[in-house]
C-alpha cells in the first residue's frame, strides 16, 4: 500500500469514529510535511541551477585566452533559459534571485532584451511576452572550435552538470569547425538563431528575386548617351588627325611640340577616365528588369539635370575618395530627432520635438532678412506686419501642422517635395516651393518611426511602431500596401532601385525584404544581435547594408539572403547609410561622432570568385575614419556627382 493510501485510510477511519481532533491534528502535520518538502525540492532545483551555471562561468572566465572568447558565447543562452525554466518550474523568487545575481555579466551586449526578460513574473508571461516564446521556440547556433567543443565536453562529464547539459542539448546546437578558434571579432556571425525562424528564412531566400535595374530608366538612358558622345569624340579626334599633322608641319617645331604633347595628354586622361569608370561601376553590368509599379514621367528640364550631373560626376574608388560636406545644427541637441538632406545639397530639413519641421536653403543662409517697416491703421495689422518681420528674419522656413515629435524626414528625389513623419500616428506631405502641407496620411495605428520616398518619387514607404510597413502613392490617402511580418517595432525602411521591392529593419534583430506588388516577404536576414537602425541598398541593387544598435554593419547579397561583410563598424548606433553611386564606397554615421568610409569593392569581387561558400567571404576594409568635434551623425547622403553630404546635432557642452 502506497503512503497516500494509507493517509486516507486512517483519515477515514478517524472520521468514522467522529474524532475530528485527531483528524485535524493529522491533517496540519501532514501539510506542514508536504510544505516542508516542496521547499525544500525547490531548493534543490534552483540550488543545482545556480550551482551548475556558477561553475559553468567560473570555467569560462578561467579557461585560456586563446578560447575563452569561444566558450564565453554559451553562457548568455544557459543563462536565460536557466531563468525561464525556474519560472516555468514556478520558482519565481529563485528565478529572481538567479537573474538579478548574474544578470551583470550580459549587459553590454543583451541589456535591451535582459529589460524586456525582467518584466517576466509568472510562467504564464512565458506564452505571453514574444522574446520569451521565440526562444524557448528556437535552438541558438554557436560556432565552436573542435578544441573548445572538446573542452566544454570534458567540463561537463567531469563536474557531473546535468542541469546545465539538459539546458545545453534542448536550447543550443553547436557548430564544430576544424582548426584554430575563430576570430573575437567574428562573435556576431558565430552565434544565431535555428529553428522555425532560420527554417522560414532558408525557404523565404529560395524564392526567385529579381535584384536588377528598371529597364530604360533615366541613368541608362543618360549614361548611354554620355557614352555615345564620347565615342563620337574619339572618332572626330581620329579624324582630325590628319589635319593636326599638316598643321603641325606649317607650324614652328616647338609650337608642334606642344600640341603633340597636350594630345597625348587628353587622350590619357580620356583612356584613364574610361578604365576606371569601367573598372569601378558595377550599375551597368547589373541586369534590367520590368517595373511593377506605375512610374511618372520626369520633366525635360529634370532630365537635364540628371544628364549635367552625370557629365560631373566623379569616379570615386579605394584610391578616390569623396570630398564631404557636414551640416552641423548648433543649439538643438535635445530637440532635433532626425535631418534630411536634398540630392543636391541646397535643401537641409530637421524634425524636432517640438512638432515641428524646418527646412534651410543653403543659398540664402548668411543673408541678412528683410523685415518690413510699415506699420498698420490697427493692433491686427501690426501684428500681421510683425509676423512677417519674424518669418522674414528667420533663416529657415517653419512647417507645423504635426501634434507630436517629428521621427523623419525626407525629400523627394528633386526636393520638390518633403515627407515627414511624427509620433501622432501620421505623415505629411509638404511642399518646399509653397512651404505649405499638401496632405496628411493617417493609416498606422502608433508612432511612424521612419518614411522615405522612392528613388522616382510619387511612392513613398513608412515604419511604424505598430509592427507593419505601409506603401503609399502620393495621390492616395489610403495606403497601397501593408507589410506585416515583423514581431516589433519597424524602425525603418528604404526602397530597392527598381522600385519592386522595400526593405525593413525592425527591433526584432532581423531584415526583411517585401514584394512591393504583392505585399509578402521575399528574403529575411537573420543576423543582428540588436535592433536595425538603418539601411542601405547598392545601385546595382544587388548588395544591402544594415547596421543596428551595437554599432555592427552587416553586407547582405539579396540574390541569396546570405551575409557577405559583417564588422564591428562603430562603438555606438549606426543611425545612417549610404552608398556611392557606382556602389564602390559605403559610407556610415553613428552616435559615435564618426563618419567612416569603406571599401566594398573587394567584398564583391571576392564573393563573385567565390559564390560556393556559404559563410562570410570578406570582409569591408576601413579606408577612411572622419571624426567630428562632437556632432553625431545623424544623416548622410551621396549626390547625384558624388559628393557626400552628412548631418548632425552638436553636442551639448562641446
Amino acid at each position: 500500500m502506497e503512503d497516500e493510501d494509507i493517509e486516507k485510510a486512517v483519515l477515514a477511519y478517524l472520521r468514522k469514529k467522529g474524532l475530528k481532533l485527531t483528524e485535524l491534528a493529522l491533517q496540519e502535520e501532514q501539510s506542514r510535511l508536504s510544505s516542508d518538502a516542496s521547499h525544500s525540492r525547490s531548493q534543490n532545483v534552483a540550488d543545482r541551477y545556480f550551482d551548475g551555471y556558477s561553475r559553468l562561468r567560473s570555467w569560462a572566465y578561467n579557461s585560456l585566452d586563446s578560447y575563452k572568447h569561444e566558450l564565453l558565447r554559451v553562457l548568455y543562452p544557459v543563462f536565460i533559459h536557466c531563468f525561464m525554466d525556474l519560472v516555468a518550474q514556478g520558482y519565481m523568487q529563485e528565478a529572481r534571485t538567479f537573474f538579478h545575481t548574474f544578470r551583470e555579466d550580459h549587459e553590454m551586449m543583451h541589456l535591451r532584451d535582459l529589460q524586456k526578460l525582467e518584466g517576466i513574473l509568472s510562467p504564464s508571461h512565458l506564452e505571453e511576452m514574444e522574446l520569451a516564446r521565440f526562444s524557448r521556440q528556437n535552438k541558438v547556433k554557436i560556432r565552436l572550435c573542435q578544441y573548445s567543443y572538446g573542452l566544454l565536453l570534458q567540463f561537463i562529464h567531469k563536474t557531473k552538470s546535468f542541469d546545465m547539459l539538459g539546458v545545453i542539448n534542448q536550447h543550443i546546437n553547436f557548430e564544430v569547425t576544424p582548426g584554430q578558434p575563430t576570430s573575437i571579432s567574428d562573435d556576431s556571425e558565430a552565434v544565431s538563431l535555428v529553428g522555425a525562424s532560420q527554417d522560414l528564412a532558408r525557404e523565404l531566400n529560395q524564392k526567385e528575386l529579381h535584384w536588377g535595374l528598371l529597364e530604360d530608366s533615366v541613368e541608362e538612358r543618360m549614361e548611354k548617351a554620355l557614352s555615345d558622345s564620347d565615342r563620337t569624340e574619339v572618332e572626330g579626334n581620329k579624324e582630325g588627325d590628319p589635319e593636326e599633322n599638316n598643321k603641325k608641319k606649317t607650324d614652328g617645331n616647338k609650337q608642334g611640340t606642344s600640341v603633340s604633347n597636350k594630345k597625348k595628354k587628353d587622350k590619357a586622361v580620356g583612356a584613364t577616365g574610361k578604365t576606371t569608370r569601367s573598372e569601378t561601376s558595377m550599375v551597368s553590368v547589373a541586369p534590367r528588369v520590368k517595373s511593377e509599379l506605375t512610374l511618372p514621367q520626369l520633366p525635360p528640364e529634370v532630365e537635364l539635370s540628371i544628364l549635367e550631373d552625370l557629365r560631373n560626376r566623379a569616379q570615386l574608388n579605394s584610391l578616390a575618395l569623396p570630398s564631404v560636406s557636414f551640416y552641423t545644427f548648433l543649439h538643438t541637441h535635445n530637440g532635433l530627432n532626425c535631418s534630411a538632406i536634398s540630392h543636391d545639397g541646397s535643401l537641409v530639413a530637421g524634425g524636432f520635438s517640438d512638432s515641428s519641421v524646418k527646412v534651410w536653403d543653403m543659398a540664402k543662409i548668411g543673408q541678412p532678412g528683410r523685415a518690413s517697416n510699415s506699420q498698420g491703421e490697427n493692433g491686427s495689422m501690426q501684428g500681421m506686419h510683425s509676423l512677417a518681420s519674424d518669418e522674414a528674419k528667420r533663416p529657415y522656413s517653419l512647417l507645423q501642422g504635426h501634434s507630436g515629435p517629428v521621427y523623419s524626414v525626407s525629400f523627394s528625389p528633386f526636393a520638390d517635395f518633403l515627407l515627414s513623419s511624427s509620433s501622432d500616428n501620421t505623415i505629411r506631405l509638404w511642399s518646399t516651393r509653397l512651404n505649405a502641407n499638401l496632405v496628411c496620411y493617417k493609416g498606422h495605428n502608433f508612432p511612424v518611426w521612419d518614411a522615405q520616398f522612392s528613388p522616382v518619387g510619387h511612392y513613398f514607404a513608412t515604419a511604424s511602431h505598430d509592427r507593419t510597413a505601409r506603401v503609399w502613392s502620393m495621390e492616395r490617402i489610403q495606403p497601397l500596401r501593408v507589410m506585416a511580418g515583423h514581431l516589433s517595432d519597424v524602425d525603418c525602411v528604404q526602397w530597392h532601385p527598381n522600385c519592386n521591392y522595400i526593405v525593413t529593419g525592425s527591433s526584432d534583430k532581423t531584415v526583411r525584404l517585401w514584394d512591393v506588388q504583392s505585399g509578402e516577404c521575399a528574403r529575411l536576414f537573420i543576423g543582428h544581435r540588436s535592433m536595425v537602425l538603418s539601411l542601405a541598398i547598392s545601385p546595382d541593387g544587388r548588395f544591402m547594408a544594415s547596421g543596428d544598435e551595437d554599432g555592427t554593419i552587416i553586407m547582405w547579397d539579396l540574390s541569396t539572403g546570405r551575409s557577405v561583410s559583417p564588422i564591428m563598424g562603430h562603438n555606438s548606433c549606426v543611425w545612417t547609410l549610404a552608398f556611392s553611386c557606382e556602389g564602390t564606397l559605403l559610407a556610415s554615421g553613428s552616435a559615435d561622432c564618426m563618419v567612416k568610409l569603406w571599401d566594398v569593392t573587394s567584398s564583391m569581387k571576392a564573393l563573385k570568385t567565390d559564390e560556393s561558400k556559404s559563410g562570410p567571404t570578406s570582409r569591408l576594409r576601413l579606408l577612411k575614419a572622419l571624426p567630428t568635434k562632437s556632432t553625431p551623425v545623424y544623416n548622410l547622403r551621396f549626390s547625384r556627382r558624388n559628393l557626400l553630404f552628412a548631418a548632425g546635432a552638436l553636442s551639448a557642452g562641446s
